[in-house]
């Protein structure tokens, strides 16, 4: 039997401590220790994985112990758990404790079981990426074709094709079009809301150019504070401001030769806007505390859920810095706009959802489906993925049924357009209601009386039984109703309204 990974909780609150390793003893050997004493002697004795510090300790700070880690036990993932996230302190924890990942307080349970299984499974890697240097180092040219190998599924597992859709989307032309400027060395800005796709669509534009066998890194703009920003994309020299313990190289250094993701680009301050538009018509950059330049080599993509245009016109972004990114323009249609994608990326989602999770399942009814075709998806892929996962843990047959989806997504269902139920026939899926926007007061109270009735019965997964009784009606006073509405299941409003 394989032993699980071991993590070491650090807090000098006993309940916190208890806390936490509750959240994550189902899924770890979990060891604990109220100070920096008990914690040394943990490590000293147990092979641990990945340990998470409280920062605010009697005697010492969190930084202070993952120093010590870093030192000592370097292959440790090193996780500070706080309630204050102040630039300064962040950076200097980055560069004296080496920190692999911030969680803020208060935190959610499964935000620190992500946290954990990623830093996990990162150890995993550490430790298998050190095998494979023993092994090159040994056979040299094997190594070499796995390698190979490797960039070759990353390289499959990026592709256009990747990014699922129904034959006819509207992704489709976008992603043609992005192929065809994949192969030309220029600035691309991809527009799009959020969830849209953005980033897949970038490395989808990376991996299928001349640069593939290069880096690729993404940054989220939007999520750091200039300082770090600066920091993270230009690099700094050691002793440069507070906290500069050590030199840093930066990500567009690193990137050299190859392509740097910058996701939410609109939401980057003026200040930071001239900094960035300096390399890009240069071609170089200057680490923070240096006053040496190095030319780089490195294909921009940007990505943005704002209208850029519009806000260079309201004097909130750059024009030169605009016309810099925008060599071209891609749009992700929001998912709204591409409906007839939702079953088969629903699909896709359940597949690979149903197999990390080893809870295997068929699919969705037509119902199901059609009520999620009939939703907007404001949050779009995410939150479809979302509301798919809250499915599969609610669900206790091998199908998804309607009645396991959000009360919001269904009322959706129930409240659509004329158009949208001509469209959901079809396809075969249930037909929807939609409000009148007119007409006599007795109509239309009657249309509302349908779609509270239609909506009941979906949740209810069409038991007459249950829905009579929540509706507060006999099973008779029920079958009267859907008669006199035309409603079935499967079926459409016999009576005009």
């Amino acid at each position: 039997m394989n032993r699980r990974p071991a993590i070491l909780v650090v807090d000098d609150e006993p309940r916190s401590v208890e806390v936490i390793a509750r959240v994550l003893d189902e899924e770890f050997d979990v060891f604990t220790a109220l100070n920096a004493d008990e914690a040394r002697r943990i490590l000293e004795n147990e092979w641990i994985q990945v340990i998470f510090c409280d920062q605010r300790m009697p005697h010492t700070s969190g930084v202070a112990l993952l120093t010590e880690v870093r030192e000592r036990w370097p292959d440790i993932l090193r996780i500070i758990v706080t309630g204050y996230t102040e630039p300064q302190d962040m950076i200097g924890a980055i560069n004296e404790a080496g920190i692999y990942q911030f969680i803020p307080k208060p935190w959610h349970p499964d935000q620190l079981l992500l946290a954990a299984r990623n830093a996990a499974h990162l150890f995993q890697l550490q430790r298998d990426h050190e095998r494979l240097n023993l092994e090159m180092k040994l056979t040299a040219v094997t190594a070499e074709a796995r390698l190979g190998a490797q960039q070759a599924r990353v390289k499959q597992n990026f592709h256009f094709d990747t990014l699922i859709r129904a034959p006819g989307s509207a992704l489709s032309a976008v992603c043609l079009r992005a192929a065809q400027v994949a192969t030309f060395d220029v600035p691309v800005l991809v527009h799009g809301e959020t969830g849209t796709g953005k980033e897949l669509l970038a490395r989808a534009i990376h991996y299928s150019s001349l640069r593939s066998d290069r880096p690729f890194f993404a940054v989220n703009c939007g999520a750091i504070p200039d300082e770090l920003l600066e920091s993270e994309l230009f690099g700094h020299k050691k002793g440069s401001f507070t906290g500069a313990h050590v030199t840093r190289i930066g990500l567009l250094d690193q990137a050299d030769g190859g392509t740097i993701f910058l996701d939410e680009i609109g939401d980057v301050s003026p200040a930071f806007q001239v900094k960035l538009l300096r390399f890009l018509q240069e071609g170089e950059i200057r680490p923070v505390g240096s006053n040496e330049s190095k030319r780089v080599n490195v294909r921009v993509l940007a990505a943005t859920h704002r209208d850029l245009y519009g806000e260079v016109g309201r004097g909130r972004f750059r024009e030169d810095l605009y016309y810099r990114l925008c060599a071209m323009v891609l749009t992700l249609p929001a998912l709204r706009e591409r409906r007839p994608d939702i079953p088969v990326l629903a699909q896709s989602i359940l597949d690979a959802l149903s197999a990390q999770h080893g809870k295997r399942v068929k699919g969705f009814t037509e119902e199901a489906l059609a009520c999620m075709q009939a939703y907007d998806w404001p949050g779009n892929v995410r939150e479809l993925q979302n509301e798919i996962m809250r499915m599969l843990v609610l669900a206790e047959r091998d199908t998804l049924s309607a009645d396991l989806l959000s009360p919001h997504v269904v009322r959706a269902a129930a409240a659509e357009t004329r158009a949208v139920e001509t469209r959901a026939s079809e396809a075969g899926a249930s037909q929807a209601i939609s409000l009148p926007d007119g007409g006599p007061l007795k109509e239309r109270v009657e249309r509302m009386e349908a779609t509270i009735l239609t909506e009941t019965l979906v949740r209810c997964r069409w038991n007459k039984s249950r829905a009579a009784e929540e509706l507060g009606l006999s099973r008779v006073g029920l079958r009267a109703k859907l008669d006199r509405y035309g409603i079935s299941r499967g079926g459409a409003f016999s009576k005009s309204h």
